[in-house]
């Protein structure tokens, strides 16, 4: 009986390791106090600000992993970005060649952008991804380095882009705070989020000899008011994939989960996506930024025919979007002084609003004002002005 025992503690023991060990290989780290993270089945999920990318809550955010067809995303914003919805693309032999999903496009076919990025989001064709990507980057591995330039500027570190289509291919990964990232600048494009929103788009190949009908398999559209987009995938590496976009009462939330499944569990998808939008919705709303506060006045002019110039700041959001008990913080940097002459709209430094270590928005500061530089005539006009009184 005493042997049962230690040989039922041991495999106790032993299990409870294993556990602990598990956890610590998969990245996670649970907080005792946090609902929602028991909620998300993805391996790796996120909720952002639409408007600044700013992440609101996340789970191994910063953990690379494949991504699959939310690739997309950044397929269709480089296209949108780098040519005309009007221009003809050539479907090759290679686009052709690729694996389901797929339009079925006949190699020597021509198409017009705009319905061809209609088949890539709202059917996901992964053909049709590599067609566009030859067109506007002249080959697969151009493009790649284009999609990679793009996130650079958006300041995403840790992504790299293979393929156009997200297939699964070694170093093709994101983040899912990166993600979430690219689909914030990608909603800011009204085409872009034209495209996302249709339901149904039939279009034909440039001579009318062969018709197709595409329709929008994001089916988060019709599951909460104010969803409209953006984009699902999958992979045997990324697992289900979906990245959400939602507005309401002038707020704008992303959500993004990786990972969230393998099949048969393709719905666990859209359970992660309603829990983090709601999880949004209940304790994000848009607070005052109190620019009352903000006082701009005037800088010293050296060798003006003024002292001093006027200053502006352009483009302050009146609300920004923040948590229950988050408060903003606004700070500016400027110039104390700028030589003559100083050009109207010279630029001399900026407010930023910061939410704890996360700056969501920064606004310039600009002369309000032409300053010119004093010359010699006008220091005696000035003198003979003063000197006859007027």
């Amino acid at each position: 009986m005493e042997r049962l025992v230690r040989v039922s503690m041991t495999l106790i023991l032993s299990w409870i390791v294993f556990a602990a060990g598990t956890l610590w290989v998969l990245g996670e780290n649970i907080p005792e106090d946090d609902t929602l993270y028991s909620k998300i089945n993805a391996r790796a999920a996120v909720l952002a600000d639409g408007d600044t990318g700013r992440i609101l809550w996340g789970k191994n955010e910063d953990e690379s992993m494949a991504m699959a067809s939310t690739t997309k995303i950044m397929t269709c914003l480089v296209a949108l970005e780098n040519c005309d919805l009007n221009e003809n693309v050539t479907i090759s032999e290679y686009a052709a060649s690729m694996p389901d999903v797929k339009l079925n496009a006949m190699a020597g076919d021509v198409f017009r952008m705009e319905d061809l990025l209609y088949a890539l989001m709202l059917e996901s064709d992964n053909d049709v991804a590599v067609a566009i990507a030859e067109h506007v980057g002249g080959s697969v591995e151009s493009f790649a380095e284009m999609m990679n330039g793009r996130a650079r500027k958006m300041g995403c570190e840790r992504t790299c882009f293979v393929t156009p289509n997200g297939l699964d291919a070694p170093g093709h990964a994101t983040t899912a705070a990166e993600l979430a990232k690219i689909a914030s600048e990608a909603i800011k494009n009204t085409d872009f989020v034209k495209i996302i929103g249709t339901e149904y788009h039939s279009f034909s190949n440039t001579d009318g000899t062969r018709h197709y009908e595409v329709s929008n398999k994001n089916a988060f559209l019709s599951m909460m008011p104010g969803a409209f987009g953006i984009k699902t995938g999958f992979t045997g590496d990324a697992g289900y994939c979906f990245v959400g976009a939602l507005e309401d009462d002038g707020r704008r939330f992303i959500s993004v989960v990786l990972g969230s499944g393998w099949p048969p569990d393709k719905n666990l998808k859209w359970t992660d996506t309603r829990n983090l939008m709601n999880y949004g919705l209940e304790h994000f709303h848009r607070k005052e930024t109190s620019i009352k506060n903000i006082k701009m006045g005037e800088i010293k002019v050296e060798g003006g025919v003024k002292d001093t110039v006027l200053l502006m700041v352009e483009d302050i959001p009146e609300k920004i979007l923040m948590g229950d008990t988050e408060e903003i913080q606004i700070s500016s940097m400027y110039l104390l002084s700028c030589k003559a002459p100083v050009e109207k709209h010279t630029l001399v430094g900026q407010v930023n609003f910061k939410i704890g270590d996360d700056i969501v928005k920064n606004c310039k500061i600009y002369t309000e004002e032409t300053v010119e530089k004093k010359t010699f005539l006008f220091a005696v006009k000035k003198i003979f002005t003063e000197w006859i009184g007027f």
